[in-house]
């Protein structure tokens, strides 16, 4: 008789768990945590689910995995396997112990070029594997739009596929062996030819040879729900590893993998075609498949909202092809409105990040409302996908609800996220009703339910419907032989939870709904090599540990919220602990597909964090700078004389020199004049910079641009929001909009990025009913931006010379940097700047205990690309952290932009 675990609320009491996990260190070389931390950075994965575990482990090797089954089983706790955390159906989270791959178990144990297979951990990220072959021509071909963040082990528990699984097929098809180890503790090596099998396994399959052969739907290159036992049957190999692909954890934990490995093409060009709408994009995918494409991947005009480079239409197909030819061949063969072939690589990886970010902009409707992945993914016949979507989209609007499909055409699969209501039970009774009504859909198509991320919680229990309840009866009967007790990843596949039941929004406050919109597709995960604009996640990069990562304060935020798991609010130490290593770069609002805006949180945080009580030192210091500078001024330089720690500064770090004079009083001197633009006197301008200020001054002046000053004191509040000390911040913000009214409305230079950035979104965020402040944010312009809208006709000086440095990480989150890339082009200065935040970013790098984390985040971009620059080419740098940065950890000087131009002004 089959023994299921126990229920985990019996090892959630203190003393039992206290057993466990002494049990666990004694046992395991890997890190063992039960601590709040580590366990509400587990309760969610991607998807709509939450299940609270007893404790964490990353197990070291195979012998430690284990050994925690071992201790697990002795004592009746579930276990669950999880790598990357972007499943989509509920399959990553678990009540009991969370086996952590992704810590340890990440190396590529070896490659075979010549056999082109590799053999592979668990926890290895997909694109590590890739860099890994790319050497000798090869890849894997499997490629999901999380490949930068998921993990092998992950991508056999699901079965994933991505957008050349046309060519290259499933993960099932790319495995050749699989090393597992049970619940009960036998250590497998799973094969062909039933290598591998569990006692008991052979006999059951062929007691029902008949029902495996008729149980499956034909025709159907993305089947992916349920067990695939038809992989063991006699005319397929008993391909017992196949089998546990797709197997979502329930069956073994995967140790090893050998993987195959495919050539790369050697030419890839891709031919983006489009048509008048959806469907008609999806009945002509299935017509391309001929002409061998490598891709066949259909969005609409409802996901792209307005992305620029398509050709026209309402829907589009993207289909690779290896080699200009072939892809001139399918754009004559396909009936498209327009077409066009883009073969640079830097072109075409601009397009495909327009797909690669859909499970991210997918979640917002185009007038802000929340969409989930409720319903993820299907797939259909390819000749059936266009009747589909037409059937698809009539069902979202019965059910009141609104959704965009995009997805893998070629193969019949569609993603789609849906504007479900999951806070109320209103909302929630409809999510229940509108799952079973396309889930009849999908199955009158000859569908599956799921056509890449797997069943999990969110679509097993409707595998009746698409299978019959023989087939799942046998379903459940497999998975007794694997695991007679049913400790391996509970309520998944077989004998499913509920789909409505542990939605993680139930009981969330309004409080933590904003937090709640990181969906977990963990584009702030990525590691490893990397280059271009993006900012995201530095801190992550710094440390790789998920609790400084986007995602992973995100999750402590929305735990604090629920008050379950992390019990004590606003004082919570943890979440605290977090977003310590946070350095409010803003990259999360741009780079995150849902745009979360970690920065803000932070400021939030902090703010309640410290009301009432004693706040550190720095945030008197630094987060109070405009106030000491203003008081004091010059005299500031003194500190310098003292030991850091009476500045609240880090001892690696010295002080900025004040100017001797402001800004301010320079500019004071000259002839008042009417003006075109006022100059904003930022603090760090004004007070450690003005050699800038002037620059800019000088630069607009002969660009024909009259400079104006705002009449009275200004400040954005920048320190104050970075520290938290949000009231201030509003009283500043509040008094620059008192000498700023006469004047609203009169464009605002701002040279300070940063500063630029708090007043076009801070400001009208912590002053939403004042509407000076949305009207003083519209006013906002950068320093290129001024140039290029009043003064077009106007020539900068040519220089024709190489640049390296950083665009700044607020620029790019929040301002853009169209106008100053097309001002360095007329300007001839040749080379790209760095993405990435400097690091010091502001007060965060002179606060103590952040010296490390600061110096790491320069070195993931900044620092190696001014290494690599010419000695003789200009640093550019507009923030004055970042130049302070370069100047400490490179000896280089930065400049500001405005002070490039002023130097080649005077040289003419």
């Amino acid at each position: 008789m089959r023994r299921q675990v126990r229920h985990p609320d019996l090892v959630r009491k203190h003393h039992e768990r206290s057993e466990l996990e002494a049990a666990l260190r004694a046992a395991v070389a890997g890190d063992v945590d039960f601590g709040t931390t580590a366990r509400a950075l587990m309760t969610m994965d991607a998807s709509n689910y939450r299940r609270v575990p007893v404790g964490v482990v990353a197990p070291r090797d195979a012998d430690d995995v284990a050994a925690v089954l071992s201790v697990c089983r002795a004592r009746g706790v579930p276990v669950v396997a999880r790598g990357g955390g972007t499943s989509i159906a509920g399959q990553a989270t678990g009540t009991g112990v969370v086996l952590d791959l992704t810590r340890h178990l990440r190396s590529v144990v070896s490659v075979d070029r010549e056999a082109r297979t590799a053999v592979v951990q668990p926890g290895l990220v997909l694109d590590r594997l890739r860099d890994a072959v790319r050497p000798y021509g090869l890849t894997f071909g499997p490629d999901p739009s999380t490949h930068s963040r998921c993990t092998l082990g992950g991508m056999i528990g699901n079965n994933a596929c991505g957008a050349h699984s046309v060519a290259w097929g499933t993960t099932a098809d790319n495995v050749l062996s699989l090393g597992v180890r049970t619940y009960g503790g036998e250590a497998l090596l799973l094969g062909r030819d039933w290598q591998g099998a569990p006692a008991g396994l052979r006999e059951l399959i062929d007691r029902n040879l008949a029902l495996v052969r008729t149980g499956y739907p034909a025709g159907l290159p993305r089947r992916i729900s349920g067990y695939a036992l038809d992989a063991l049957l006699p005319e397929r190999g008993g391909d017992v590893a196949r089998l546990l692909c797709g197997s979502e954890g329930t069956l073994g934990v995967v140790t090893e993998a050998t993987v195959r490995l495919v050539p790369l093409p050697a030419s890839p060009v891709l031919a983006v075609l489009g048509y008048a709408d959806e469907s008609a994009a999806a009945d002509a995918a299935a017509g391309l498949l001929p002409y061998r494409p490598l891709t066949v991947e259909g969005m609409a005009a409802d996901l792209v909202r307005g992305a620029s480079g398509l050709p026209r239409g309402g829907a589009w197909l993207f289909v690779e092809t290896d080699g200009e030819a072939a892809a001139r061949e399918l754009v004559r063969a396909a009936d498209a409105l327009a077409a066009s072939v883009v073969v640079d690589a830097a072109d075409q990886r601009a397009l495909w990040r327009i797909r690669e970010d859909a499970a991210g902009t997918a979640t917002r409707m185009p007038g802000g409302a929340e969409a989930w992945p409720g319903w993820e993914d299907c797939a259909v016949p390819p000749a059936r996908l266009g009747a589909y979507l037409r059937e698809f989209r009539a069902l979202l609007a019965e059910h009141g609800l609104r959704g965009t499909p995009y997805g893998h055409f070629g193969d019949g699969c569609i993603h789609v996220r849906i504007d479900f209501d999951l806070y109320s039970g209103a909302g929630v009774g409809r999510f229940r009703e509108f799952s079973e009504a396309v889930a009849d859909l999908v199955v009158a198509h000859g569908g599956s339910l799921s056509g890449e991320h797997g069943d999990g919680q969110a679509r097993a229990e409707l595998l009746p419907k698409m299978y019959g309840s023989e087939l799942v009866s046998l379903f459940g009967q497999v998975k007794d032989v694997w695991d007679p007790d049913g400790g391996l990843n509970p309520g998944m596949l077989v004998r499913p939870l509920p789909l409505d039941e542990g939605l993680r929004f139930k009981a969330l406050p309004v409080l933590g709904r904003e937090v709640a919109r990181c969906v977990g597709v963990a584009k702030c995960r990525v590691e490893g090599p990397t280059s271009g604009p993006g900012v995201m996640c530095p801190s992550y990069r710094a440390t790789g540990e998920e609790q400084h990562s986007t995602r992973g304060r995100a999750r402590l935020l929305h735990e604090m919220a629920l008050g379950e798991v992390i019990t004590d609010g606003w004082r919570s130490e943890e979440v605290k602990g977090a977003l310590d290593l946070c350095l409010s770069c803003k990259g999360c609002r741009s780079d995150c597909p849902v745009g979360v805006d970690m920065a803000s949180y932070k400021a939030q945080f902090l703010d309640r964090h410290y009301a009432g009580r004693r706040r550190p030192w720095s945030h008197v210091t630094m987060g109070r700078l405009p106030e000491w500078l203003r008081m004091f001024g010059p005299a500031l330089n003194l500190a310098r004389l003292f030991p850091s720690r009476f500045a609240g500064v880090a001892p690696e770090r010295d002080l900025p020199r004040v100017a001797s004079r402001t800004f301010i009083s320079w500019f004071g001197t000259r002839l008042e004049t009417a003006s075109d633009v006022w100059l904003w006197p930022d603090t760090f301008t004004n007070h450690l910079a003005p050699r800038v200020g002037k620059s800019a001054v000088r630069v607009l002046e002969a660009a024909g641009v009259r400079v104006g000053l705002p009449p009275g004191r200004v400040c954005c509040g920048l320190t104050y929001v970075s520290t938290g000390q949000l009231d201030r911040a509003r009283a500043t913000m509040g008094r620059t909009l008192d000498v700023m009214e006469p004047r609203l409305g009169h464009p605002v230079v701002v040279l300070e990025p940063s500063c630029a950035a708090t007043l076009r979104t801070d400001l009208p965020e912590l002053l939403p009913d004042d509407p000076r402040a949305r009207e003083l944010a519209a006013s906002v312009r950068t320093f290129a931006e001024a140039l290029e809208e009043f003064a077009p006709a106007w020539e900068p000086p040519r220089l024709d010379h190489p640049v390296a440095g950083q665009t700044h990480c607020h620029q790019h989150a929040v301002l853009g940097d169209g106008p100053d890339r097309r001002l360095r082009e007329r300007m001839g200065l040749v080379g790209e700047l760095s993405g990435g935040c400097c690091g010091l970013a502001g007060n965060f790098g002179f606060e103590p205990g952040h010296y490390e984390v600061s110096v790491a985040c320069a070195e993931d971009q900044l620092l190696p690309a001014i290494r690599a620059a010419d000695d003789n080419a200009l640093i550019l740098a507009d923030g004055f952290s970042c130049r302070t940065q370069i100047d400490s950890l490179a000896g280089r000087r930065g400049r500001h932009m405005a002070e490039v131009l002023a130097e080649a002004m005077r040289e003419q």
